[in-house]
Protein backbone atom coordinates (compact mmCIF):
# COMPACT_ATOMS: atom_id res chain seq x y z
CA UNK A 1 0.00 0.00 0.00
CA UNK A 2 2.77 1.99 0.82
CA UNK A 3 4.32 1.91 -2.77
CA UNK A 4 1.09 1.92 -4.45
CA UNK A 5 0.47 5.33 -2.55
CA UNK A 6 3.82 6.49 -3.70
CA UNK A 7 3.59 5.75 -7.57
CA UNK A 8 0.08 7.26 -7.40
CA UNK A 9 0.68 10.35 -5.37
CA UNK A 10 -1.31 10.00 -2.67
CA UNK A 11 -2.11 8.73 1.19
CA UNK A 12 -2.22 5.43 1.89
CA UNK A 13 -5.61 5.93 3.28
CA UNK A 14 -6.81 6.95 -0.45
CA UNK A 15 -5.56 3.56 -1.78
CA UNK A 16 -7.17 1.22 0.94
CA UNK A 17 -10.42 3.39 0.13
CA UNK A 18 -10.02 2.50 -3.63
CA UNK A 19 -8.94 -0.80 -2.81
CA UNK A 20 -12.05 -1.12 -0.73
CA UNK A 21 -14.56 0.61 -3.37
CA UNK A 22 -15.82 3.02 -0.50
CA UNK A 23 -17.38 6.33 -1.70
CA UNK A 24 -15.81 9.52 -1.31
CA UNK A 25 -13.09 9.24 -3.98
CA UNK A 26 -12.44 11.59 -7.22
CA UNK A 27 -12.30 9.71 -10.21
CA UNK A 28 -9.31 10.88 -11.45
CA UNK A 29 -7.86 9.45 -8.15
CA UNK A 30 -9.68 6.36 -8.73
CA UNK A 31 -8.08 5.90 -11.83
CA UNK A 32 -4.53 7.27 -10.86
CA UNK A 33 -4.37 4.23 -8.09
CA UNK A 34 -5.32 1.64 -9.83
CA UNK A 35 -2.90 2.31 -13.01
CA UNK A 36 0.12 2.16 -10.31
CA UNK A 37 -1.38 -1.08 -8.85
CA UNK A 38 -1.67 -2.41 -11.93
CA UNK A 39 1.44 -1.29 -13.12
CA UNK A 40 3.38 -2.44 -9.88
CA UNK A 41 1.73 -5.95 -10.22
CA UNK A 42 0.23 -6.53 -6.89
CA UNK A 43 -3.79 -7.94 -6.41
CA UNK A 44 -6.15 -7.42 -3.45
CA UNK A 45 -5.54 -10.53 -1.28
CA UNK A 46 -8.71 -11.32 0.45
CA UNK A 47 -7.41 -14.01 2.72
CA UNK A 48 -5.49 -11.29 5.15
CA UNK A 49 -8.48 -8.68 4.84
CA UNK A 50 -10.61 -11.22 6.53
CA UNK A 51 -7.90 -11.79 9.07
CA UNK A 52 -7.36 -8.13 9.42
CA UNK A 53 -11.26 -8.01 9.82
CA UNK A 54 -11.91 -11.24 11.79
CA UNK A 55 -14.74 -11.86 9.39
CA UNK A 56 -15.38 -14.75 7.46
CA UNK A 57 -13.31 -15.83 4.64
CA UNK A 58 -16.28 -17.31 2.46
CA UNK A 59 -14.93 -20.10 1.43
CA UNK A 60 -15.53 -23.93 2.14
CA UNK A 61 -13.35 -27.09 1.71
CA UNK A 62 -14.48 -30.08 0.61
CA UNK A 63 -12.86 -33.20 1.22
CA UNK A 64 -13.95 -35.96 -1.25
CA UNK A 65 -12.89 -39.84 -1.57
CA UNK A 66 -11.98 -39.76 -5.27
CA UNK A 67 -11.88 -36.78 -8.05
CA UNK A 68 -12.22 -39.12 -10.89
CA UNK A 69 -15.06 -40.93 -10.22
CA UNK A 70 -18.68 -39.94 -11.76
CA UNK A 71 -20.38 -40.10 -8.64
CA UNK A 72 -17.63 -37.35 -7.09
CA UNK A 73 -17.59 -35.06 -10.07
CA UNK A 74 -21.21 -34.94 -10.20
CA UNK A 75 -21.53 -34.36 -6.30
CA UNK A 76 -18.65 -31.34 -6.37
CA UNK A 77 -20.47 -29.95 -9.56
CA UNK A 78 -23.57 -29.66 -6.76
CA UNK A 79 -21.48 -28.68 -3.91
CA UNK A 80 -19.85 -25.62 -6.46
CA UNK A 81 -22.73 -24.60 -7.72
CA UNK A 82 -24.82 -23.58 -4.77
CA UNK A 83 -21.69 -22.71 -2.99
CA UNK A 84 -21.53 -19.80 -5.95
CA UNK A 85 -24.77 -18.71 -5.35
CA UNK A 86 -24.24 -17.83 -2.05
CA UNK A 87 -20.89 -16.13 -3.18
CA UNK A 88 -18.12 -18.54 -1.84
CA UNK A 89 -15.14 -20.27 -2.80
CA UNK A 90 -14.69 -24.07 -2.96
CA UNK A 91 -11.77 -25.41 -1.91
CA UNK A 92 -11.67 -29.36 -2.99
CA UNK A 93 -8.97 -32.35 -1.86
CA UNK A 94 -9.24 -35.67 -2.32
CA UNK A 95 -8.30 -38.72 0.66
CA UNK A 96 -7.85 -41.53 -2.27
CA UNK A 97 -8.30 -43.88 0.55
CA UNK A 98 -5.76 -42.88 2.53
CA UNK A 99 -6.92 -42.09 6.19
CA UNK A 100 -4.40 -39.77 7.23
CA UNK A 101 -4.25 -37.57 3.97
CA UNK A 102 -8.02 -37.06 5.00
CA UNK A 103 -7.00 -35.50 8.12
CA UNK A 104 -4.46 -33.70 6.63
CA UNK A 105 -6.91 -32.29 4.47
CA UNK A 106 -9.10 -31.17 7.36
CA UNK A 107 -6.29 -29.52 8.82
CA UNK A 108 -5.02 -27.92 5.88
CA UNK A 109 -8.39 -26.38 5.11
CA UNK A 110 -9.30 -25.30 8.37
CA UNK A 111 -5.94 -23.57 8.78
CA UNK A 112 -6.43 -21.31 6.09
CA UNK A 113 -9.65 -20.40 8.12
CA UNK A 114 -12.40 -22.12 5.89
CA UNK A 115 -15.83 -21.30 7.11
CA UNK A 116 -17.37 -24.98 7.00
CA UNK A 117 -16.07 -28.42 5.69
CA UNK A 118 -17.86 -31.12 3.58
CA UNK A 119 -16.60 -34.58 4.11
CA UNK A 120 -17.26 -37.30 1.68
CA UNK A 121 -14.54 -39.88 2.41
CA UNK A 122 -15.75 -43.73 2.73
CA UNK A 123 -13.06 -45.55 4.13
CA UNK A 124 -11.91 -42.96 6.87
CA UNK A 125 -12.62 -43.93 10.35
CA UNK A 126 -14.99 -41.87 12.33
CA UNK A 127 -11.88 -41.18 14.35
CA UNK A 128 -10.05 -39.74 12.16
CA UNK A 129 -12.81 -37.63 11.08
CA UNK A 130 -13.82 -36.58 14.79
CA UNK A 131 -9.90 -36.00 15.94
CA UNK A 132 -9.14 -33.55 13.13
CA UNK A 133 -12.50 -31.79 13.12
CA UNK A 134 -11.81 -27.72 15.13
CA UNK A 135 -14.59 -27.28 17.03
CA UNK A 136 -15.23 -23.78 15.95
CA UNK A 137 -15.16 -24.93 11.92
CA UNK A 138 -18.76 -26.31 11.13
CA UNK A 139 -18.94 -29.74 9.13
CA UNK A 140 -21.11 -31.67 7.42
CA UNK A 141 -20.46 -35.85 5.99
CA UNK A 142 -21.45 -36.61 2.88
CA UNK A 143 -22.39 -39.88 1.82
CA UNK A 144 -21.50 -41.69 5.08
CA UNK A 145 -22.75 -41.09 8.62
CA UNK A 146 -20.79 -40.39 11.77
CA UNK A 147 -21.03 -43.62 14.35
CA UNK A 148 -22.74 -41.27 16.81
CA UNK A 149 -24.73 -39.46 14.24
CA UNK A 150 -23.34 -36.40 15.95
CA UNK A 151 -22.43 -34.42 12.79
CA UNK A 152 -24.69 -33.34 10.34
CA UNK A 153 -25.07 -35.43 6.90
CA UNK A 154 -26.26 -36.26 4.01
CA UNK A 155 -26.70 -39.66 2.60
CA UNK A 156 -28.29 -41.37 -0.17
CA UNK A 157 -31.03 -43.42 0.03
CA UNK A 158 -28.65 -47.18 -0.02
CA UNK A 159 -31.59 -49.16 1.05
CA UNK A 160 -34.31 -48.26 -0.36
CA UNK A 161 -32.57 -47.63 -3.98
CA UNK A 162 -31.62 -51.24 -3.51
CA UNK A 163 -35.30 -52.01 -2.83
CA UNK A 164 -36.73 -50.69 -5.48
CA UNK A 165 -33.91 -52.89 -7.52
CA UNK A 166 -35.40 -56.10 -6.11
CA UNK A 167 -38.94 -55.18 -6.02
CA UNK A 168 -38.61 -54.20 -9.70
CA UNK A 169 -37.05 -57.82 -10.51
CA UNK A 170 -39.73 -59.70 -8.46
CA UNK A 171 -42.69 -57.77 -9.91
CA UNK A 172 -41.19 -58.95 -13.32
CA UNK A 173 -41.02 -62.84 -12.29
CA UNK A 174 -37.69 -63.23 -10.94
CA UNK A 175 -37.66 -65.59 -7.51
CA UNK A 176 -33.64 -66.24 -7.72
CA UNK A 177 -32.04 -62.87 -7.02
CA UNK A 178 -27.91 -62.66 -6.60
CA UNK A 179 -26.04 -59.75 -4.80
CA UNK A 180 -22.99 -58.45 -6.12
CA UNK A 181 -20.85 -55.88 -4.37
CA UNK A 182 -17.80 -54.22 -3.79
CA UNK A 183 -15.35 -53.70 -0.57
CA UNK A 184 -17.35 -54.57 2.41
CA UNK A 185 -15.13 -52.06 4.04
CA UNK A 186 -17.75 -49.04 2.08
CA UNK A 187 -20.27 -48.28 4.89
CA UNK A 188 -22.21 -47.80 1.51
CA UNK A 189 -21.50 -50.65 0.69
CA UNK A 190 -22.85 -52.44 3.27
CA UNK A 191 -25.50 -50.40 3.52
CA UNK A 192 -26.86 -51.79 0.04
CA UNK A 193 -26.20 -55.25 1.26
CA UNK A 194 -28.43 -55.25 3.76
CA UNK A 195 -30.77 -52.99 1.88
CA UNK A 196 -31.11 -56.37 -0.39
CA UNK A 197 -31.30 -58.62 2.27
CA UNK A 198 -33.61 -56.95 3.90
CA UNK A 199 -35.91 -56.26 0.34
CA UNK A 200 -35.45 -59.98 -0.51
CA UNK A 201 -36.78 -60.80 3.07
CA UNK A 202 -40.10 -59.34 2.41
CA UNK A 203 -40.61 -60.58 -0.87
CA UNK A 204 -40.02 -64.41 0.43
CA UNK A 205 -37.09 -64.63 -1.63
CA UNK A 206 -33.70 -66.83 -0.23
CA UNK A 207 -30.29 -65.39 -0.45
CA UNK A 208 -28.02 -68.35 1.07
CA UNK A 209 -25.12 -68.16 -1.12
CA UNK A 210 -26.45 -65.36 -3.40
CA UNK A 211 -24.85 -62.37 -1.80
CA UNK A 212 -20.81 -62.08 -2.98
CA UNK A 213 -19.33 -59.06 -1.60
CA UNK A 214 -15.59 -57.96 -1.79
CA UNK A 215 -12.46 -56.57 -3.76
CA UNK A 216 -14.03 -56.39 -7.84
CA UNK A 217 -10.92 -58.90 -9.15
CA UNK A 218 -12.07 -61.18 -12.10
CA UNK A 219 -11.46 -64.14 -10.47
CA UNK A 220 -14.10 -63.33 -7.19
CA UNK A 221 -16.50 -62.55 -10.35
CA UNK A 222 -16.56 -65.25 -11.92
CA UNK A 223 -16.27 -67.67 -8.99
CA UNK A 224 -19.58 -65.71 -8.06
CA UNK A 225 -21.28 -65.71 -11.59
CA UNK A 226 -20.06 -69.65 -11.95
CA UNK A 227 -21.97 -70.59 -8.42
CA UNK A 228 -25.36 -68.49 -9.12
CA UNK A 229 -26.09 -70.28 -12.52
CA UNK A 230 -25.88 -73.83 -11.09
CA UNK A 231 -28.03 -72.44 -8.49
CA UNK A 232 -30.77 -71.34 -10.65
CA UNK A 233 -30.11 -67.40 -10.37
CA UNK A 234 -31.90 -65.12 -13.05
CA UNK A 235 -31.15 -61.79 -11.92
CA UNK A 236 -28.21 -59.54 -10.29
CA UNK A 237 -28.60 -56.61 -8.60
CA UNK A 238 -24.70 -54.75 -8.32
CA UNK A 239 -24.09 -52.67 -5.46
CA UNK A 240 -22.37 -49.79 -7.40
CA UNK A 241 -20.90 -48.81 -10.91
CA UNK A 242 -17.66 -50.47 -10.19
CA UNK A 243 -19.30 -53.67 -9.55
CA UNK A 244 -21.31 -53.10 -12.52
CA UNK A 245 -18.92 -52.62 -14.75
CA UNK A 246 -16.92 -55.37 -14.03
CA UNK A 247 -19.84 -58.05 -14.35
CA UNK A 248 -20.65 -56.64 -17.52
CA UNK A 249 -16.62 -57.26 -18.69
CA UNK A 250 -17.73 -60.46 -17.63
CA UNK A 251 -20.90 -61.60 -18.85
CA UNK A 252 -19.26 -59.82 -21.99
CA UNK A 253 -16.54 -62.62 -22.27
CA UNK A 254 -18.93 -65.34 -21.19
CA UNK A 255 -21.07 -68.03 -23.31
CA UNK A 256 -25.08 -68.92 -22.35
CA UNK A 257 -27.49 -66.68 -21.30
CA UNK A 258 -27.59 -63.55 -19.71
CA UNK A 259 -29.21 -63.03 -16.37
CA UNK A 260 -31.18 -59.89 -16.11
CA UNK A 261 -29.45 -56.97 -14.34
CA UNK A 262 -29.70 -53.91 -12.76
CA UNK A 263 -27.03 -51.77 -11.10
CA UNK A 264 -26.76 -49.26 -8.60
CA UNK A 265 -25.58 -45.55 -9.83
CA UNK A 266 -26.14 -44.67 -13.19
CA UNK A 267 -23.34 -45.27 -15.98
CA UNK A 268 -22.20 -43.13 -18.40
CA UNK A 269 -23.77 -44.23 -22.11
CA UNK A 270 -25.86 -46.76 -19.78
CA UNK A 271 -28.75 -46.78 -22.51
CA UNK A 272 -26.06 -47.63 -25.34
CA UNK A 273 -24.80 -50.97 -24.25
CA UNK A 274 -26.31 -53.91 -25.37
CA UNK A 275 -28.57 -54.42 -23.57
CA UNK A 276 -29.33 -50.89 -22.23
CA UNK A 277 -28.46 -50.96 -18.33
CA UNK A 278 -31.70 -50.74 -16.07
CA UNK A 279 -30.11 -48.65 -12.94
CA UNK A 280 -30.56 -46.87 -9.87
CA UNK A 281 -29.71 -43.40 -10.26
CA UNK A 282 -28.20 -41.18 -7.10
CA UNK A 283 -28.91 -37.71 -7.09
CA UNK A 284 -25.26 -37.04 -6.25
CA UNK A 285 -25.56 -33.29 -7.18
CA UNK A 286 -28.62 -32.80 -4.93
CA UNK A 287 -26.65 -34.46 -2.43
CA UNK A 288 -23.85 -31.79 -2.53
CA UNK A 289 -26.76 -29.30 -2.85
CA UNK A 290 -28.32 -30.11 0.31
CA UNK A 291 -25.04 -30.72 2.44
CA UNK A 292 -24.07 -27.08 1.30
CA UNK A 293 -27.63 -25.78 2.27
CA UNK A 294 -27.08 -27.51 5.52
CA UNK A 295 -23.64 -26.05 6.18
CA UNK A 296 -25.40 -22.42 5.68
CA UNK A 297 -28.15 -23.36 8.11
CA UNK A 298 -25.67 -24.16 10.58
CA UNK A 299 -23.33 -21.50 10.11
CA UNK A 300 -26.49 -18.57 10.61
CA UNK A 301 -27.53 -20.98 13.55
CA UNK A 302 -24.64 -22.74 15.49
CA UNK A 303 -27.25 -24.39 18.53
CA UNK A 304 -28.91 -26.42 16.11
CA UNK A 305 -29.14 -30.13 16.93
CA UNK A 306 -27.44 -32.57 14.56
CA UNK A 307 -29.50 -33.21 11.09
CA UNK A 308 -29.63 -36.12 8.61
CA UNK A 309 -31.02 -35.77 5.33
CA UNK A 310 -31.86 -38.91 3.19
CA UNK A 311 -31.52 -37.98 -0.59
CA UNK A 312 -34.11 -40.62 -2.47
CA UNK A 313 -32.71 -42.58 -5.99
CA UNK A 314 -34.73 -42.98 -8.34
CA UNK A 315 -35.26 -46.79 -10.44
CA UNK A 316 -34.31 -45.70 -14.46
CA UNK A 317 -35.87 -49.23 -16.35
CA UNK A 318 -34.12 -50.10 -19.54
CA UNK A 319 -34.21 -53.42 -21.32
CA UNK A 320 -31.20 -55.53 -18.95
CA UNK A 321 -34.02 -56.34 -16.54
CA UNK A 322 -36.57 -58.38 -18.65
CA UNK A 323 -38.85 -60.95 -17.17
CA UNK A 324 -37.33 -65.00 -16.69
CA UNK A 325 -37.98 -67.08 -19.78
CA UNK A 326 -41.65 -67.79 -19.60
CA UNK A 327 -42.73 -64.94 -17.41
CA UNK A 328 -45.06 -62.24 -18.48
CA UNK A 329 -44.14 -58.66 -17.05
CA UNK A 330 -46.45 -55.45 -16.80
CA UNK A 331 -45.55 -52.57 -18.82
CA UNK A 332 -43.42 -50.37 -17.87
CA UNK A 333 -43.84 -46.45 -18.78
CA UNK A 334 -39.87 -45.22 -17.94
CA UNK A 335 -38.24 -48.36 -20.28
CA UNK A 336 -36.24 -47.10 -22.97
Amino acid sequence: MVDVARAAGTSQKTVSRVVNAEPGVRPETIERVQRAIAELGFRRHDGASHLRRGTSTASIGLVLEDLAGPFYAALTAGVERRAREHGYLLLTGSADGDAERAGRLVQAFAARRVDGLLIAPNLVGDEVLTANLPPDVPAVLLDRPSADHGTDEVLSDNAGGIAQAVHHLAERGHRSIAYLGDDERFWTSRQRRDGFLAACAERGLRTEDLVSLGVLIPERIAAAVSGWAAAGVTAVVTGNNRASVALLHHLHARTGPRPAHVGFDELDLADLLDPPLTTVAQDAAGIGSAAVDLLFERLATPTLPPRSVVVPTRLVVRRSSPPPDGASAPPVRNDR
